[in-house]
C-alpha cells in the first residue's frame, strides 16, 4: 500500500449527535438570529443577548471537554455549528469561533488555576474575550510583532499595541501575544491573559467595517501594564507554537462560516428566482439561471465536503495542515463568488441595502482575509506538497 494512501476517517460520535446539534443550531439561527441580522448590521450592534442564549444552549466551547464545562464534542460538530450560525448571521458565528479558540487555549495550555478562574466565565459569556495578535507590521507575518513583556521581580510589564482585534471595544480580558525574548525569534514569544480594565490599558475607537458589522473590532494599547506571574499562559517562549496549534481548527471554523453565508445566498437566490417574474413567467424558468443555481449548489457542496474532511482529520489526530488550508482557501473564494452570483440573480434589487444578498456579499469578503489570507493558505499547501508529495 503506498505511503500516501489515507485510511478513511469516520466521525467519532453517533450520526444522530450531529443531526441533533445541526437541527438545534438551525432552529436557533432561524428563530433568534436571522430576524435581527439586518438591524445588527445596519446599527453595528453587539448582540449580547444572543450570545447569552448561545451560552445557555451550549454553543460555546463545542470541543471543550464536558468535565471543564464545554459540550465535549469534536471538530466536525464545531464545523456544523459554525455553518448553521453563519446561515443566520456570520457576525454571530464569528463570536462562537472566538470563544472556541480561547476555550481551546485554556483547555490545552491553561493551568488548573487559570481554567478555574476563566473557563467557566468565558463559556457562560459572563466574561468577553479578545485574542490579541495583529499589529501594524505583524499580520500574516506574526514574527513582526513589537509588543513586549519584560520580567520583573513581581511578574511582567507589558508594552505595545494591537490593531483590528475582534471584541476589542467590549472585551473584559485579552489573550496577548508578546515578545519575552527579542533575540530568540519565534521561540521568544509568549501569551499573557490581560484584564482589559488594568491600569495602562486603553482602547482605540471601534472600526467601521464593510461587512460583519456587528462584530466589534478595534485597537488595544498597553503602556507599562503590570501583570502577575500567573498571567502567563502555557510555557514561557512557546507563544508562537501555542498560537499555531489552534490555527487548523480556526481555519475549519472560518471555512464553515463561509459555507453558511454562501448557503444563505443560495437559499435567497432560489426563493427569489421562483417568485420574480420577467417575460411572462418566473425567472427560474430560464435555463441560464437554472445553471447558475446548479453551479452555486455544487460549489457549496464541494466546500462543505472539504471542511468536513479537514475536521475529521483533526478529530482522528491525522495530519490536517494542508486539508485545513485547502478548506479555508476554497470556501473563502467560493463564498465571494457565490454571493456575487446571488446578487446577480437579484439584479438591481441585490444592490440595494435591505436585501439580504447585499449584506451577504459584504460579509463574505473577510473570509478571504482573516485566519490567514488566501495567499498564506496557498503557501501552506505548497510547502506541504514540497514536503510530502502531491497526495496530501
Amino acid at each position: 500500500m503506498p505511503e500516501s494512501y489515507q485510511m478513511v476517517v469516520l466521525p467519532k460520535n453517533d450520526p444522530q449527535t450531529y443531526r441533533d446539534i445541526e437541527a438545534m443550531t438551525r432552529r436557533f439561527a432561524t428563530d433568534a438570529i436571522r430576524p435581527e441580522a439586518e438591524i445588527l448590521d445596519r446599527d453595528e450592534l453587539f448582540p449580547d443577548h444572543l450570545y447569552k442564549q448561545m451560552a445557555e444552549l451550549g454553543l460555546f466551547g463545542i470541543t471543550v471537554p464536558d468535565s471543564l464545562g464545554g459540550a465535549g464534542l469534536d471538530c466536525l460538530a464545531y464545523a456544523i455549528v459554525m455553518e448553521e450560525l453563519a446561515h443566520g448571521y456570520s457576525s454571530v458565528a464569528d463570536q462562537c469561533g472566538l470563544v472556541e479558540l480561547i476555550g481551546t487555549l485554556l483547555t490545552r495550555y491553561g493551568s488548573a488555576t487559570q481554567q478555574k478562574r476563566w473557563l467557566g466565565e468565558v463559556l457562560s459569556f459572563r466574561t468577553k474575550v479578545a485574542y490579541c495578535i495583529t499589529e501594524t507590521e505583524a499580520g500574516s507575518d506574526v514574527s513582526g510583532i513589537k509588543t513586549t513583556a519584560v520580567k520583573t521581580a513581581s511578574g511582567w510589564v507589558l508594552n505595545g499595541s494591537k490593531i483590528w482585534i475582534h471584541n476589542a471595544p467590549v472585551a473584559d480580558i485579552g489573550f496577548v501575544l508578546a515578545r519575552t525574548d527579542p533575540a530568540a525569534g519565534h521561540r521568544g514569544m509568549s501569551i499573557f491573559i490581560v484584564p482589559l480594565d488594568a491600569k495602562g490599558v486603553s482602547r482605540g475607537p471601534k472600526e467601521h467595517k464593510m461587512g460583519q458589522r456587528a462584530s466589534q473590532v478595534g485597537a488595544l494599547h498597553f503602556e507599562n501594564v503590570a501583570l502577575d506571574d500567573d498571567a502567563l499562559l502555557g510555557e514561557l517562549g512557546r507563544g508562537f507554537h501555542i498560537m499555531m496549534s489552534v490555527l487548523e481548527k480556526g481555519r475549519v471554523g472560518i471555512a464553515a462560516l463561509a459555507i453558511g453565508i454562501a448557503q444563505a445566498g443560495l437559499d435567497a437566490a432560489l426563493d427569489y428566482a421562483k417568485t420574480r417574474r420577467q417575460f411572462g413567467g418566473p425567472i427560474i424558468d430560464n435555463q441560464g439561471l437554472q445553471w447558475m443555481l446548479a453551479d452555486m449548489a455544487k460549489e457549496v457542496a464541494a466546500a462543505r465536503a472539504l471542511v468536513h474532511h479537514a475536521a475529521l482529520l483533526i478529530d482522528n489526530e491525522q495530519p490536517a495542515n494542508a486539508a485545513c488550508s485547502m478548506a479555508k482557501l476554497f470556501a473563502g473564494d467560493m463564498v465571494v463568488a457565490q454571493t456575487s452570483n446571488a446578487v446577480q440573480i437579484f439584479g438591481g434589487s441585490g444592490f440595494i441595502r435591505g436585501f439580504e444578498v447585499e449584506r451577504l456579499y459584504r460579509d463574505a469578503k473577510i473570509c478571504q482575509i482573516y485566519e490567514g489570507t488566501q495567499q498564506i493558505q496557498r503557501t501552506v499547501i505548497a510547502r506541504e506538497l514540497i514536503k510530502n508529495g502531491s497526495r496530501l
